[in-house]
């Protein structure tokens, strides 16, 4: 009479051989993404920490407890945190919170500097609100904490940046996303090398104005302008036709945005140009087949808009379903190579649902 182990193994054996049979059998794989990565762009939050965690949940980035849910996807703000409302620490914290959340797991969080921001650097406080100084525990404490010496001064000079260029994928030859609070201009002086010049000027700009003594907050206070010793690039990035606060891709005539936008594309190397700064209160505004996309939408109870999350998925997917390169299970160690079609969707999602702006596919060979 045969052992239990050798009926064990009588019973065990084929059935292991038929699972490495199918596994290993090019024609039984299923279809499936070799690579995907979806991102997420918010606009004007302008210090509603309670429309930022509502907007942030709709789009699947944070759970019910305000930690990060969205596992590799990047998360975009466009600047105007601060501002008209009551609660700017709140939501810079938890923007602090879910940085490092999303790198421990292979996610981005990437933080565009508006208008604002530099406003209240520089010690133009028009548009901060009672509240938002009492939260602060008032203005001393609030200057402090703008200053290099402080969490949120230090939090903008460390991860804060005028503009981005987002990559959709790892790969050279994917398609990138430029980021800035108001409109990239095409004739800026100072736009290339992209995004490092823009940058470079931002965050010296910054600097100098956030290292102490800060400018005395206007009002009460005379209003300083820049700091003392600011550079002409550096007053020309925050005039009125710089990326801080020019709204010519959002408030010019079509045909004109999209000569500007083919433009910027050449010179930024981006897909798409994507700001915020100039609100439409009712949807996302995409121009020029989705070339350019302004995300503002008045989130914040102060304006009373919509509440809104721009959403890209990016993916890629081998032609040759036969190739086992691109299985995913070796992506962590494999290179992507070959045939694949590459796949861009981009959706508004409101609070009712999401509303498609642009599906677009290609056939890519990846080398």
């Amino acid at each position: 009479m045969p052992s239990r182990q050798v009926l064990i193994l009588a019973v065990v054996t084929p059935i292991l051989l038929y699972l490495l049979l199918h596994r290993s059998s090019p024609q039984e794989l299923p279809a499936r993404a070799a690579f995907r990565q979806r991102l997420v762009a918010v606009g004007d939050l302008h210090g509603d920490i309670d429309n930022a965690k509502k907007v942030l949940r709709m789009a699947k980035v944070i759970d019910e407890s305000s930690n990060w849910a969205a596992g590799t996807d990047i998360l975009v703000t466009t600047g105007d945190i601060v501002d008209r409302g009551a609660h700017a620490d709140q939501i810079y914290r938890l923007m602090q919170s879910l940085r490092g959340q999303a790198e421990g797991i292979g996610g981005r969080v990437v933080s565009i500097l508006g208008n604002h921001e530099v406003m209240n650097a520089i010690g133009d406080w028009r548009y901060v609100t009672r509240d938002d100084i009492k939260n602060f525990g008032g203005s001393p404490a609030r200057q402090q904490a703008l200053s290099n010496e402080g969490w949120l001064g230090q939090e903008w000079l460390a991860n804060y940046s005028v503009t981005a260029l987002v990559p959709l994928s790892p790969h050279p030859s994917s398609p990138s996303l430029s980021f800035t609070h108001g409109s990239l201009r095409p004739s800026f002086p100072n736009l290339q090398p992209y995004p490092s010049a823009i940058n470079a000027l931002g965050h010296s700009l910054l600097s100098q104005a956030l290292t102490p003594p800060l400018a005395p907050p206007y009002p009460p206070n005379p209003y300083s302008g820049l700091p003392k010793g600011h550079s002409q690039a550096e007053a020309e990035l925050y005039a009125e036709g710089g990326p801080l606060w020019w709204r010519g891709l959002a408030d010019r005539e079509e045909a004109q945005v999209c000569e500007w936008a083919k433009e910027l594309k050449e010179k930024t190397g981006a897909k798409r140009i994507i700001g915020g700064h100039t609100p439409n209160f009712e949807k996302i505004v995409a121009r020029c087949d989705a070339g350019v996309i302004i995300i503002d939408t008045g989130i914040s109870s102060a304006y009373g808009g919509v509440l809104s999350a721009l959403e890209v998925v990016y993916t890629l997917t081998p032609i040759d379903e036969h190739d086992r390169s691109q299985d995913p299970l070796l992506l962590s160690t494999a290179v992507l190579k070959g045939r694949f079609l590459e796949k861009e969707e981009i959706h508004a999602i409101y609070q009712h649902g999401k509303k498609r702006l642009v599906v677009e596919e290609r056939e890519v060979t990846l080398e």
